[in-house]
């Protein structure tokens, strides 16, 4: 009896035993499912991450206070928190930086602020940046109405601001051309000059719920001069970063005062090895994920060797009937195994399926994009071998090693 007959024998026997059938197949979907989603939620985890860390482009490296950022990998404790970076030292280091670079200076005004204009508000949970006339160079952020910031209006710290998408919706509805309208942030009145390009949410913010305002109104309005502001420079040619990254530690160094023997009391940090670092704590996740789903993967090998065991019970005279009519053990055995791996294999189809709907699922929640795992894919149908094979070759021996004439007089 050749592979493709033992097919056809397997599913006539699972049509035979439809309920058991159907019980099996969801023990191992559901161990798949367990299995794939989890991991497919995972990658599509790590590629949103690197999709919005790469905005702020491949080519950029940023200047933070030390104990600020994320704690590097293998640090134990709390990093010790450096002096800030002032807004006159960053502005030294934007006019002295002579590398072919974009520098730009920005800060957090607010997380919580409320912009109305007449009689429309918005929720008190728009973020307020304070950036320069080089922000969107430094972050790939674009303007989709108006225009950004001149040099001069940001030096004079005017009360005007760029808006998110997101913001435009809630006060302007589409009804009013938002550009040269004033609009309130707080007790302060500002002139709208331009709106953002839709962005979309990401693992560090939503790029559409905010607004940016001159660095300096910032500091004088909301933050004060005792603050700490950030620096991202954006390098002209790639290939030149590390030797930009280095000219700008010797020259922050200078600026800050600090002597040879003294170490850095500021973080420089690329834009990838921040991505890279949350993925890195990410891995343990994917890591509990496939041990989880491995011993669900356990259970479900235990399960379908006892429903395989309890076929062997309740199909005894029909092997005796295939045995008397001439098939071997190893035909007998292998009908078995074949049936078992059957068994695996659609419950596996339904378990991926079902894993790569939850997956994306979960992904769609938390911002990620849909994407399909062919990896786990095939993992997941490799997997589903081994658990047929394995659950069936202890059936599969038994039957194979019934005699067939008590076999022909079971009842």
């Amino acid at each position: 009896m050749n592979l493709l007959e033992n097919i056809r024998q397997a599913l006539r026997a699972i049509r035979a035993n439809l309920t058991r059938t159907i019980l099996t197949c969801l023990i191992i979907a559901f161990g798949i499912m367990a299995l794939v989603g989890i991991l497919t939620a995972v990658d599509s985890l790590k590629a949103s991450i690197y999709s919005n860390f790469s905005t702020l482009g491949s080519n950029t490296f940023s200047i933070r206070q030390s104990g600020q950022g994320m704690r590097r990998r293998g640090g134990g404790g709390d990093e010790k928190e450096g002096p800030p970076i002032l807004y006159d030292q960053a502005r030294q280091f934007k006019e002295r930086y002579t590398f072919p670079a974009k520098v730009s200076i920005s800060n957090r005004a607010s997380g919580i602020a409320t912009l109305k204009f007449n009689s429309e508000k918005t929720n008190p949970n728009i973020g307020v940046y304070g950036v320069d006339e080089n922000y969107l160079e430094a972050t790939g952020y674009e303007i989709g109405e108006g225009r950004f910031f001149t040099v001069s209006e940001v030096k004079e710290g005017n009360n005007e601001v760029v808006i998110g998408n997101d913001v435009l919706v809630k006060l302007f509805k589409g009804k009013t051309d938002p550009i040269n309208q004033f609009v309130s942030i707080g007790d302060m009145r500002y002139r709208v000059i331009g709106v953002m390009k839709p962005k979309g949410s990401s693992m560090v913010r939503s790029g559409d719920n905010t607004v940016y305002i001159p660095i300096l109104n910032s500091i004088r309005y909301y933050t004060g001069p005792a603050s700490s502001v950030g620096v991202s420079v954006t390098v002209n040619n790639i290939n030149q970063l590390d030797y930009a990254i280095d000219e700008g530690i010797g020259l922050f160094r200078s600026i800050r005062g600090l002597q040879l023997s003294e170490a850095n009391n500021f973080e420089m940090s690329k834009s990838d090895a921040i991505a890279n670092t949350v993925v890195d704590q990410v891995s343990y996740v994917t890591i509990a994920a496939t041990i989880i789903g491995v011993i669900t993967l356990f259970g479900a090998a235990i399960g379908l060797m006892n429903i395989m065991l309890v076929s062997v019970t309740e199909r005894t005279r029909e092997i005796g009937v295939s045995k008397a009519l001439g098939a071997t053990r190893k035909a007998v055995r292998t009908q078995f195994l074949v049936e078992a791996i059957v068994i695996c294999q659609i419950g596996g189809l339904l378990g991926i399926i079902f894993g790569i709907l939850a997956g994306n699922g979960v992904s769609l929640l938390i911002g990620g994009n849909f994407i399909i795992p062919w990896v786990w894919i095939i993992a997941g149908i490799v997997f589903c071998f081994i658990v047929g094979l394995v659950s069936g070759l202890y059936p599969a021996i038994k039957a194979s090693k019934l005699d067939p004439i008590e076999a022909l007089r079971y009842e």
